[in-house]
Protein backbone atom coordinates (compact mmCIF):
# COMPACT_ATOMS: atom_id res chain seq x y z
CA UNK A 1 0.00 0.00 0.00
CA UNK A 2 2.94 2.59 0.52
CA UNK A 3 3.46 2.87 -2.99
CA UNK A 4 -0.36 2.66 -4.43
CA UNK A 5 -2.53 5.94 -3.55
CA UNK A 6 -6.16 5.45 -4.69
CA UNK A 7 -7.28 8.89 -4.11
CA UNK A 8 -4.14 9.78 -6.45
CA UNK A 9 -5.81 7.47 -9.43
CA UNK A 10 -9.62 8.80 -8.90
CA UNK A 11 -7.41 12.68 -9.05
CA UNK A 12 -6.03 11.53 -12.55
CA UNK A 13 -8.95 10.27 -14.30
CA UNK A 14 -10.32 12.97 -16.39
CA UNK A 15 -13.38 13.05 -18.78
CA UNK A 16 -15.36 15.57 -20.79
CA UNK A 17 -18.96 15.66 -21.23
CA UNK A 18 -20.31 15.33 -24.67
CA UNK A 19 -20.39 19.32 -24.66
CA UNK A 20 -17.22 19.61 -23.30
CA UNK A 21 -18.92 19.89 -19.74
CA UNK A 22 -16.38 18.93 -16.55
CA UNK A 23 -18.51 15.88 -15.59
CA UNK A 24 -19.19 13.71 -18.60
CA UNK A 25 -22.75 13.37 -20.11
CA UNK A 26 -25.35 11.18 -18.86
CA UNK A 27 -26.68 9.07 -21.98
CA UNK A 28 -30.66 8.70 -20.67
CA UNK A 29 -30.91 5.48 -23.18
CA UNK A 30 -32.09 1.87 -23.01
CA UNK A 31 -31.11 1.07 -26.41
CA UNK A 32 -28.62 2.40 -29.26
CA UNK A 33 -28.53 2.53 -32.90
CA UNK A 34 -25.78 1.40 -34.94
CA UNK A 35 -24.69 2.56 -38.36
CA UNK A 36 -24.56 -1.52 -39.98
CA UNK A 37 -25.90 -4.83 -38.97
CA UNK A 38 -22.00 -5.76 -38.88
CA UNK A 39 -21.37 -3.67 -35.85
CA UNK A 40 -24.25 -4.63 -33.98
CA UNK A 41 -23.06 -8.13 -34.71
CA UNK A 42 -19.32 -7.39 -33.21
CA UNK A 43 -20.66 -5.58 -30.43
CA UNK A 44 -23.21 -8.78 -29.32
CA UNK A 45 -19.36 -10.63 -29.65
CA UNK A 46 -17.96 -7.81 -27.96
CA UNK A 47 -15.56 -7.49 -30.57
CA UNK A 48 -16.45 -3.79 -31.23
CA UNK A 49 -14.74 -1.16 -29.01
CA UNK A 50 -16.77 2.36 -28.51
CA UNK A 51 -20.05 0.79 -29.45
CA UNK A 52 -23.07 0.22 -27.45
CA UNK A 53 -25.47 -2.15 -27.22
CA UNK A 54 -28.32 -2.27 -24.46
CA UNK A 55 -27.57 -1.06 -21.21
CA UNK A 56 -28.12 -4.07 -19.04
CA UNK A 57 -25.05 -5.22 -21.26
CA UNK A 58 -22.95 -2.03 -20.95
CA UNK A 59 -23.84 2.08 -20.64
CA UNK A 60 -21.58 5.23 -21.18
CA UNK A 61 -21.74 6.13 -17.49
CA UNK A 62 -21.41 2.93 -16.00
CA UNK A 63 -18.17 1.96 -17.77
CA UNK A 64 -17.10 5.80 -16.65
CA UNK A 65 -18.11 4.54 -12.97
CA UNK A 66 -15.97 1.21 -13.47
CA UNK A 67 -13.15 2.92 -14.76
CA UNK A 68 -12.73 4.81 -11.93
CA UNK A 69 -13.53 2.30 -9.26
CA UNK A 70 -11.02 0.12 -11.50
CA UNK A 71 -8.37 2.56 -11.02
CA UNK A 72 -9.57 3.17 -6.87
CA UNK A 73 -8.74 -0.65 -6.30
CA UNK A 74 -6.00 -0.82 -8.57
CA UNK A 75 -6.87 -3.94 -10.55
CA UNK A 76 -7.86 -3.92 -14.83
CA UNK A 77 -11.60 -3.32 -14.95
CA UNK A 78 -14.75 -3.51 -13.01
CA UNK A 79 -18.50 -3.53 -13.48
CA UNK A 80 -21.07 -1.62 -11.72
CA UNK A 81 -24.57 -3.33 -10.62
CA UNK A 82 -27.57 -1.99 -8.83
CA UNK A 83 -26.76 -2.89 -5.77
CA UNK A 84 -24.34 -4.30 -3.24
CA UNK A 85 -25.77 -7.93 -3.61
CA UNK A 86 -26.14 -7.63 -6.81
CA UNK A 87 -22.92 -7.51 -6.93
CA UNK A 88 -21.81 -10.58 -4.46
CA UNK A 89 -24.40 -13.15 -6.23
CA UNK A 90 -23.34 -13.31 -9.77
CA UNK A 91 -19.81 -13.23 -8.64
CA UNK A 92 -20.32 -16.07 -6.37
CA UNK A 93 -22.53 -18.13 -9.10
CA UNK A 94 -19.91 -17.26 -12.00
CA UNK A 95 -17.56 -19.10 -10.43
CA UNK A 96 -19.23 -21.95 -8.63
CA UNK A 97 -21.45 -25.01 -9.77
CA UNK A 98 -23.38 -27.40 -8.89
CA UNK A 99 -20.97 -29.66 -6.37
CA UNK A 100 -19.28 -26.60 -5.78
CA UNK A 101 -18.30 -25.27 -2.31
CA UNK A 102 -16.81 -22.27 -1.06
CA UNK A 103 -15.24 -21.61 2.23
CA UNK A 104 -16.49 -17.99 3.77
CA UNK A 105 -15.90 -16.24 6.85
CA UNK A 106 -18.61 -16.81 9.56
CA UNK A 107 -18.83 -13.04 10.24
CA UNK A 108 -20.23 -11.51 7.22
CA UNK A 109 -23.75 -9.07 5.87
CA UNK A 110 -26.31 -10.67 6.79
CA UNK A 111 -27.47 -10.76 3.40
CA UNK A 112 -24.34 -12.14 1.86
CA UNK A 113 -24.80 -15.10 4.88
CA UNK A 114 -28.79 -15.83 4.07
CA UNK A 115 -28.00 -16.26 0.27
CA UNK A 116 -24.83 -18.72 1.08
CA UNK A 117 -26.82 -20.59 3.67
CA UNK A 118 -30.28 -20.51 2.06
CA UNK A 119 -30.09 -19.93 -1.91
CA UNK A 120 -26.67 -21.56 -2.92
CA UNK A 121 -28.00 -24.80 -1.86
CA UNK A 122 -30.56 -24.97 -4.46
CA UNK A 123 -28.04 -25.35 -6.65
CA UNK A 124 -25.98 -27.82 -5.51
CA UNK A 125 -23.60 -25.29 -3.80
CA UNK A 126 -22.03 -25.94 -0.39
CA UNK A 127 -20.88 -23.27 2.18
CA UNK A 128 -18.66 -24.14 5.05
CA UNK A 129 -18.39 -21.07 7.74
CA UNK A 130 -15.17 -20.61 9.57
CA UNK A 131 -13.20 -18.24 12.06
CA UNK A 132 -11.49 -16.36 8.96
CA UNK A 133 -8.56 -14.90 11.47
CA UNK A 134 -7.49 -18.67 12.11
CA UNK A 135 -5.55 -19.52 8.73
CA UNK A 136 -5.29 -22.84 10.07
CA UNK A 137 -9.12 -23.55 10.34
CA UNK A 138 -9.64 -21.71 6.81
CA UNK A 139 -7.26 -24.38 4.84
CA UNK A 140 -8.62 -27.37 7.07
CA UNK A 141 -11.68 -26.35 5.68
CA UNK A 142 -10.87 -26.74 1.78
CA UNK A 143 -11.26 -29.82 -0.26
CA UNK A 144 -10.94 -30.99 -3.47
CA UNK A 145 -14.44 -29.28 -4.21
CA UNK A 146 -13.63 -25.99 -3.13
CA UNK A 147 -13.54 -23.20 -5.25
CA UNK A 148 -13.90 -19.82 -3.49
CA UNK A 149 -12.47 -18.33 -0.68
CA UNK A 150 -14.77 -15.51 0.38
CA UNK A 151 -14.30 -12.98 3.19
CA UNK A 152 -14.48 -9.15 4.17
CA UNK A 153 -11.26 -6.80 4.69
CA UNK A 154 -13.26 -5.67 8.41
CA UNK A 155 -15.83 -8.00 8.99
CA UNK A 156 -19.29 -7.21 9.66
CA UNK A 157 -20.58 -6.14 12.33
CA UNK A 158 -17.79 -7.76 14.85
CA UNK A 159 -15.15 -5.79 12.82
CA UNK A 160 -12.63 -8.94 12.61
CA UNK A 161 -9.89 -7.94 9.60
CA UNK A 162 -8.99 -10.70 7.76
CA UNK A 163 -5.23 -11.45 6.71
CA UNK A 164 -5.72 -11.11 2.76
CA UNK A 165 -2.22 -11.38 2.12
CA UNK A 166 -1.94 -14.82 3.95
CA UNK A 167 -5.43 -16.17 2.68
CA UNK A 168 -4.57 -15.15 -1.19
CA UNK A 169 -1.27 -17.37 -0.49
CA UNK A 170 -3.58 -20.18 0.63
CA UNK A 171 -6.51 -19.60 -2.41
CA UNK A 172 -3.19 -19.66 -4.71
CA UNK A 173 -1.60 -23.00 -2.94
CA UNK A 174 -5.44 -24.84 -3.22
CA UNK A 175 -5.78 -22.99 -7.07
CA UNK A 176 -8.68 -20.78 -5.40
CA UNK A 177 -10.13 -17.55 -6.28
CA UNK A 178 -9.99 -14.93 -3.68
CA UNK A 179 -12.86 -13.12 -3.24
CA UNK A 180 -13.50 -9.70 -1.01
CA UNK A 181 -15.61 -7.75 0.26
CA UNK A 182 -14.23 -4.67 0.96
CA UNK A 183 -17.05 -1.94 1.84
CA UNK A 184 -15.96 -1.40 5.10
CA UNK A 185 -12.36 -0.17 4.07
CA UNK A 186 -12.34 2.03 0.45
CA UNK A 187 -8.93 3.60 0.29
CA UNK A 188 -7.68 2.09 3.60
CA UNK A 189 -6.79 -1.20 2.27
CA UNK A 190 -6.64 -2.38 -2.03
CA UNK A 191 -7.33 -5.75 -1.07
CA UNK A 192 -5.79 -6.60 -4.84
CA UNK A 193 -2.54 -5.29 -4.16
CA UNK A 194 -2.79 -7.78 -0.91
CA UNK A 195 -3.36 -11.19 -3.91
CA UNK A 196 -7.16 -10.57 -3.94
CA UNK A 197 -8.79 -11.86 -7.30
CA UNK A 198 -11.99 -10.63 -6.79
CA UNK A 199 -13.24 -7.08 -5.20
CA UNK A 200 -16.46 -5.89 -4.31
CA UNK A 201 -18.00 -2.97 -2.95
CA UNK A 202 -21.29 -2.07 -1.81
CA UNK A 203 -21.16 1.56 -3.34
CA UNK A 204 -24.51 2.09 -1.25
CA UNK A 205 -22.17 2.93 1.60
CA UNK A 206 -18.95 4.88 2.41
CA UNK A 207 -17.97 5.36 -1.97
CA UNK A 208 -20.83 7.10 -2.11
CA UNK A 209 -21.62 8.86 1.33
CA UNK A 210 -25.08 10.37 1.07
CA UNK A 211 -27.75 7.24 1.71
CA UNK A 212 -29.67 8.03 -0.83
CA UNK A 213 -28.61 5.27 -3.58
CA UNK A 214 -28.26 1.90 -3.94
CA UNK A 215 -25.23 -0.04 -5.67
CA UNK A 216 -22.39 -2.45 -6.06
CA UNK A 217 -19.59 -3.20 -8.15
CA UNK A 218 -16.88 -5.64 -9.20
CA UNK A 219 -13.95 -5.05 -9.59
CA UNK A 220 -10.71 -7.62 -11.40
CA UNK A 221 -9.10 -8.90 -14.37
CA UNK A 222 -10.81 -8.28 -17.86
CA UNK A 223 -11.28 -11.70 -18.32
CA UNK A 224 -12.94 -12.40 -15.34
CA UNK A 225 -14.91 -8.66 -15.95
CA UNK A 226 -15.66 -10.28 -19.54
CA UNK A 227 -16.92 -13.68 -18.41
CA UNK A 228 -19.29 -11.64 -16.00
CA UNK A 229 -20.77 -9.59 -19.06
CA UNK A 230 -21.31 -13.01 -21.30
CA UNK A 231 -24.55 -12.41 -23.31
CA UNK A 232 -24.50 -16.18 -23.07
CA UNK A 233 -23.37 -16.95 -19.67
CA UNK A 234 -22.52 -14.17 -17.67
CA UNK A 235 -24.10 -13.70 -14.41
CA UNK A 236 -23.91 -10.32 -14.44
CA UNK A 237 -25.93 -9.74 -17.42
CA UNK A 238 -28.04 -12.43 -17.14
CA UNK A 239 -29.24 -11.82 -13.63
CA UNK A 240 -29.65 -8.34 -14.79
CA UNK A 241 -29.33 -6.20 -11.68
CA UNK A 242 -28.31 -3.22 -14.15
CA UNK A 243 -27.04 0.31 -12.48
CA UNK A 244 -29.23 2.91 -13.66
CA UNK A 245 -26.82 5.89 -15.82
CA UNK A 246 -28.54 9.17 -13.52
CA UNK A 247 -27.27 6.81 -10.10
CA UNK A 248 -23.93 6.33 -11.66
CA UNK A 249 -23.32 9.78 -12.51
CA UNK A 250 -24.53 10.53 -8.85
CA UNK A 251 -22.08 8.18 -7.65
CA UNK A 252 -19.06 9.46 -9.62
CA UNK A 253 -19.58 12.71 -8.81
CA UNK A 254 -19.44 11.65 -5.01
CA UNK A 255 -16.33 9.60 -5.44
CA UNK A 256 -14.45 12.69 -5.59
CA UNK A 257 -14.83 13.93 -2.04
CA UNK A 258 -14.25 9.84 -0.90
CA UNK A 259 -10.67 10.67 0.57
CA UNK A 260 -11.72 13.62 2.53
CA UNK A 261 -14.78 11.96 3.96
CA UNK A 262 -12.81 8.99 4.59
CA UNK A 263 -9.90 10.91 6.86
CA UNK A 264 -12.80 12.35 8.95
CA UNK A 265 -15.12 8.83 9.26
CA UNK A 266 -11.73 7.32 10.37
CA UNK A 267 -10.94 10.85 12.66
CA UNK A 268 -13.99 10.86 14.19
CA UNK A 269 -14.26 6.88 15.16
CA UNK A 270 -11.02 6.88 16.71
CA UNK A 271 -11.59 9.53 18.61
CA UNK A 272 -14.83 8.09 20.17
CA UNK A 273 -13.07 4.57 20.57
CA UNK A 274 -10.19 5.89 22.71
CA UNK A 275 -13.09 7.79 24.85
CA UNK A 276 -15.20 5.60 25.40
CA UNK A 277 -12.41 2.71 26.15
CA UNK A 278 -10.45 4.81 28.47
CA UNK A 279 -14.36 5.61 30.00
CA UNK A 280 -14.45 1.81 30.80
CA UNK A 281 -16.55 0.78 27.62
CA UNK A 282 -16.25 -2.35 26.03
CA UNK A 283 -15.15 -0.98 22.23
CA UNK A 284 -14.14 -2.62 19.16
CA UNK A 285 -12.07 -0.24 16.82
CA UNK A 286 -9.27 -1.56 14.52
CA UNK A 287 -7.55 1.59 15.56
CA UNK A 288 -7.28 0.58 19.06
CA UNK A 289 -4.24 -1.86 20.53
CA UNK A 290 -6.72 -4.17 22.52
CA UNK A 291 -8.65 -5.03 18.96
CA UNK A 292 -6.80 -8.49 18.27
CA UNK A 293 -5.76 -7.86 14.65
CA UNK A 294 -4.78 -4.20 15.32
CA UNK A 295 -0.74 -4.72 14.60
CA UNK A 296 -1.88 -7.11 11.18
CA UNK A 297 -4.52 -4.43 10.38
CA UNK A 298 -2.31 -1.21 10.85
CA UNK A 299 0.46 -2.60 8.17
CA UNK A 300 -2.13 -3.36 6.07
CA UNK A 301 -3.84 0.34 5.72
CA UNK A 302 -3.00 3.21 3.95
CA UNK A 303 -1.91 5.54 6.99
CA UNK A 304 -3.26 8.61 5.22
CA UNK A 305 -7.02 7.15 5.57
CA UNK A 306 -7.09 5.62 8.77
CA UNK A 307 -8.59 2.61 10.22
CA UNK A 308 -12.19 3.12 9.03
CA UNK A 309 -15.35 4.42 10.38
CA UNK A 310 -16.94 1.69 11.97
CA UNK A 311 -17.03 0.78 15.50
CA UNK A 312 -18.90 -0.99 17.70
CA UNK A 313 -20.12 -0.66 21.76
CA UNK A 314 -21.53 -3.32 24.05
CA UNK A 315 -23.98 -2.32 26.61
CA UNK A 316 -24.96 -5.45 27.84
CA UNK A 317 -28.71 -6.00 26.75
CA UNK A 318 -30.44 -5.57 23.48
CA UNK A 319 -33.17 -3.24 25.88
CA UNK A 320 -30.05 -0.95 26.54
CA UNK A 321 -28.69 -0.79 23.47
CA UNK A 322 -32.59 0.26 22.44
CA UNK A 323 -32.90 2.89 24.81
CA UNK A 324 -29.77 4.12 23.96
CA UNK A 325 -29.97 4.51 20.31
CA UNK A 326 -33.37 5.81 20.56
CA UNK A 327 -32.31 8.62 22.92
CA UNK A 328 -29.04 9.53 20.93
CA UNK A 329 -31.64 9.83 18.05
CA UNK A 330 -33.91 12.24 20.47
CA UNK A 331 -30.67 14.12 20.98
CA UNK A 332 -30.32 14.29 17.42
CA UNK A 333 -26.73 12.42 17.63
CA UNK A 334 -27.12 10.52 14.63
CA UNK A 335 -30.52 8.02 13.05
CA UNK A 336 -31.39 4.64 14.42
CA UNK A 337 -30.89 3.02 10.96
CA UNK A 338 -28.89 0.23 9.18
CA UNK A 339 -26.38 1.17 6.52
CA UNK A 340 -23.21 3.18 6.97
CA UNK A 341 -21.22 6.09 5.25
CA UNK A 342 -23.93 8.83 6.04
CA UNK A 343 -22.43 12.21 7.35
CA UNK A 344 -24.68 11.93 10.65
CA UNK A 345 -23.95 8.97 12.72
CA UNK A 346 -26.05 5.65 11.88
CA UNK A 347 -26.13 2.90 14.77
CA UNK A 348 -28.46 -0.23 14.86
CA UNK A 349 -28.23 -3.24 16.54
CA UNK A 350 -27.09 -6.02 14.54
CA UNK A 351 -28.17 -9.03 16.35
CA UNK A 352 -31.87 -7.88 15.20
CA UNK A 353 -30.98 -5.89 12.32
CA UNK A 354 -28.16 -6.59 9.79
CA UNK A 355 -27.43 -9.91 10.89
CA UNK A 356 -30.72 -10.98 11.80
CA UNK A 357 -30.50 -13.49 8.90
CA UNK A 358 -28.16 -15.71 11.46
CA UNK A 359 -29.60 -18.13 13.43
CA UNK A 360 -29.14 -16.75 17.39
CA UNK A 361 -26.49 -19.71 18.54
CA UNK A 362 -24.95 -19.00 15.30
CA UNK A 363 -24.64 -14.97 16.57
CA UNK A 364 -24.03 -16.30 20.32
CA UNK A 365 -20.96 -18.54 18.98
CA UNK A 366 -19.58 -15.90 16.78
CA UNK A 367 -19.83 -13.52 19.75
CA UNK A 368 -22.67 -11.26 18.53
CA UNK A 369 -24.64 -10.54 21.94
CA UNK A 370 -27.12 -9.11 22.23
CA UNK A 371 -25.89 -5.33 23.41
CA UNK A 372 -24.10 -4.92 20.75
CA UNK A 373 -24.40 -1.66 18.68
CA UNK A 374 -22.89 -0.77 15.54
CA UNK A 375 -21.88 2.63 14.86
CA UNK A 376 -21.06 4.72 11.34
CA UNK A 377 -19.16 7.45 13.11
CA UNK A 378 -20.73 10.80 11.12
CA UNK A 379 -18.50 13.41 9.75
CA UNK A 380 -19.14 15.60 12.74
CA UNK A 381 -17.04 19.07 12.89
CA UNK A 382 -16.36 19.05 16.72
CA UNK A 383 -16.47 15.59 17.80
CA UNK A 384 -15.65 16.24 21.58
CA UNK A 385 -19.11 17.78 21.63
CA UNK A 386 -20.50 14.63 20.23
CA UNK A 387 -18.61 12.63 22.97
CA UNK A 388 -19.63 14.75 25.17
CA UNK A 389 -23.61 13.82 24.41
CA UNK A 390 -23.17 10.95 23.54
CA UNK A 391 -21.47 10.28 27.22
CA UNK A 392 -24.36 12.24 28.71
CA UNK A 393 -26.97 9.44 27.17
CA UNK A 394 -24.98 6.81 28.72
CA UNK A 395 -24.48 8.44 32.10
CA UNK A 396 -28.41 9.09 31.80
CA UNK A 397 -29.09 5.66 31.47
CA UNK A 398 -26.54 3.70 33.65
CA UNK A 399 -24.37 2.30 30.54
CA UNK A 400 -21.17 4.65 32.54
Amino acid sequence: MNNFNPADKIQDLQYFGEFGGVNPSISDSSTYTFLSAKTMFDTFEGNAEGCYLYSRHSSPMNLYLGKALAAMEGTETANVSASGMGAITPVLMQLCSAGDEIVSSRTIYGGTYAFMKNMLPNWGIKTHFVDITKLDVVEAAINENTKVLYCETVSNPLLEVADIESLAKIAKKHNLKLVVDNTFSPLSVAPGKLGADVIIHSLTKFINGSSDTVGGVVCGTQSFIDDLKNVNNGAMMLFGATMDSFRSASILKNLRTLHIRMKQHSYNAMYLATKFENDGLKVVYPGLKSHPSHELYNAMINQEYGFGGMMTIDVGTLDKANELMELMQNRNLGYLAVSLGFYKTLFSAPGTSTSSEIPLDEQKEMGLSDGLIRMSIGLDNDIERTYQMMKSCMTELGIL
